[in-house]
């Protein structure tokens, strides 16, 4: 059984919160850091010299690039080139140590089962109140890896989102290269999250994983899945507007879409206990996002049923919910902007510049006066939106083979003597 120990957040500790994190598209949960880790103590009798000095190598090297990378995540004024770089590397260290970790966790030998108990893998958190969490399972440690896995990509689409480096010059081939791109790493992100929920956590004890800290509960998971696959839908969406082969009907399914995507996000995540830093503003955003989804997904479910046999009030009733929505999302964005660590709102672009630019100037000649207490009764009385079946799925994702290294291992020579 693995143990567990969970450190209360400290005065001074190492957990740093910084005040602004500058333009957000994309929200990234604030990066969970591998504490140190000796394997020479807890391995070296029973593993080879070279094999233990791997192990402590590669881990090494994620503990002092991650520690680098998470202050510089957040910096407003870092390049997207500067970034990638630094992410690029930090992934391509976690993709090295993951086969060399695999081999403390692979069944069928004893040795494996013995020796994925034997170490206490501590990180430190961010969006749990307990500021760093040890477990001796090494199934906590790959579960770490994948998680910090997801979120570098999170990072990285946010940075190629930006749109303050589109400036007039800017080749509009370019920025939709950007856009498909980030396509692929929403999904590859949403690949490694559903992954971690369907294959890894269930190799826990039901003890530890009722223990695990919040970036790491189920709910936190797969609501980070969901947003990737929504921001994913919101840049398809966006690409669709702009474009003069879109139809209607497309760019409705694409927002109704959207919106089921944000509204099961926030199921899973809208009951935990997120209430401190991080974990608040991704509640937040989240109810941002879903609330934006619903304002452009009335917009234009209200003009496809102005174009049919539906009845006037019928459509002006799906737009007026849309003009609701809208202003409720620019409370929604404020309020997730405000609370620290504080961020601002890039100018608007794609699906949101839409919202922003036609739904003022659309509605106003096309609905009926309200009273303005009866922001509630218009969204009752709106009509359903439609149910699309979701097109966007998470990427297919297998753990790597276990590295070769291991099966080098004498099973005799393992298993230290009492």
């Amino acid at each position: 059984m693995g143990c567990l120990l969970s450190t209360p957040e400290v005065a001074g500790g190492a957990r740093r919160r910084p005040r602004n994190i500058g333009e957000v598209v994309v929200f990234v949960p604030g990066l969970r850091i591998p504490r140190p880790l000796d394997f020479a103590q807890p391995l070296g009798d029973g593993l080879s010299k070279s094999l233990v000095e791997r192990l402590s190598a590669l881990r090494t090297r994620i503990e002092v690039m991650a520690g680098q990378e998470a202050p510089m995540t957040t910096k407003p004024r870092r390049t997207a080139t500067q970034h990638g770089l630094m992410t690029l590397r930090l992934s391509l260290a976690l993709e090295d140590y993951l086969p060399v970790l695999l081999g403390l966790v692979e069944n069928g030998i004893y040795i494996r089962n013995w020796l994925k108990h034997n170490l206490r893998f501590c990180w430190i958190n961010q969006e749990a109140d307990v500021e760093e969490t040890t477990m001796s399972d090494s199934w906590y440690e790959v579960l770490s890896v994948l998680h910090l896995m997801a979120v570098l990509l999170l990072s990285q689409a946010n940075l190629l989102l930006l749109p303050n480096k589109f400036t007039s010059g800017y080749q509009s081939t370019a920025l939709e290269d950007c856009k498909r791109a980030s396509i692929d790493i929403f999904l590859k992100a949403a690949g490694y999250l559903d992954f971690a929920v369907q294959k890894v956590l269930p190799q826990l004890p039901l003890e530890l994983r009722n223990d695990l800290p919040l970036d790491l509960s189920e709910g936190v998971l797969k609501a980070l899945c969901l947003q990737a696959l929504g921001q994913g839908v919101e840049i398809q969406l966006g690409m669709a507007i702009d474009s003069i082969k879109a139809t209607l009907a497309v760019k409705r399914r694409l927002a109704c879409e959207m919106v089921k995507y944000w509204h099961q996000a926030e199921e899973y995540i809208k009951d935990l206990p997120l209430a401190n830093g991080w974990g608040e503003k991704h509640k937040l955003f989240i109810q941002w996002k879903h609330i934006e989804a619903k304002a452009i997904a009335y917009y234009l479910h209200g003009l496809i049923l102005e174009e049919g046999n539906t009845s006037a009030g019928i459509a002006a009733a799906a737009l007026q919910a849309a003009e609701e929505y809208l202003k409720e999302s620019k409370m929604a964005c404020d309020s997730f902007h405000v609370t620290l660590p504080s961020s601002r709102n890039p100018p608007p672009w794609g699906a949101s510049k839409y919202l922003a630019e036609r739904i003022p100037k659309d509605i106003s000649s096309k609905t009926i006066n309200w009273d303005s207490q009866k922001h509630e009764m218009i969204k009752q009385v709106a009509p359903a939106l439609p149910d699309f079946v979701l097109s966007l799925k998470p990427d297919e994702y297998q753990l790597p083979s276990t590295d070769p290294s291991w099966n080098e291992l004498q099973v005799q020579n393992v298993v230290p003597t009492k």
